[in-house]
């Protein structure tokens, strides 16, 4: 059996007059994070772990910011797109696992919401999903809450 594994990270900022999704979960707040697409920092980091463990190219290769069919996507649509494009190479994606750099809101409380959302939009186990989220302890722009930062990482396998 073949394992390999993949790291992936994504930030933006927040900004007034956006919604805050992260996971495919709209969390309560007073802004959300800006990026071309919905801006979730957690798929981007999980969709970017799971190119790296393929030895596939980054998210900006598949969905271009530059590109206007991605404006304002919503980034659990792409995930899945990426989870087939792994399947497709050939893998299989054993567990996935994120941590959410935010000074505001609390995360903990949309946990098990965000597993069930990437669950189904991955096609695996919630229980082969681990999400925690942590602050960045004031230090930095994340921790003066100008942005929410994500690193995720991702195992996959296949035999042979």
């Amino acid at each position: 059996m073949k394992i390999r594994i993949g790291l992936g990270y994504d930030v933006h900022p927040l900004v007034p007059g956006e919604p805050l999704i992260l996971g495919g979960v709209l969390i309560p707040h007073d802004r959300g994070l800006k990026g071309h697409s919905d801006g979730d920092v957690l798929c981007h980091a999980i969709m970017d772990s799971l190119l790296g463990a393929c030895g596939l190219p980054d998210i900006g290769n598949w969905f271009p910011p530059g590109n206007s069919l991605y404006r304002k996507a919503r980034s659990v649509f792409l995930l899945r797109e990426i989870c087939e494009m792994v399947r497709e190479q050939g893998w299989n994606i054993e567990n996935v696992d994120g941590t959410i750099i935010a000074e505001q809101p609390k995360i903990a409380p949309f946990v098990p919401e965000i597993k069930k959302m990437l669950a189904q939009a991955m096609e695996i186990e919630v229980g082969a999903i681990g999400i925690k989220a942590t602050t960045n302890e004031g230090l930095g722009s994340i921790g003066r809450g100008e942005g929410i930062s994500c690193f995720a990482v991702s195992l996959v396998f296949r035999d042979g």
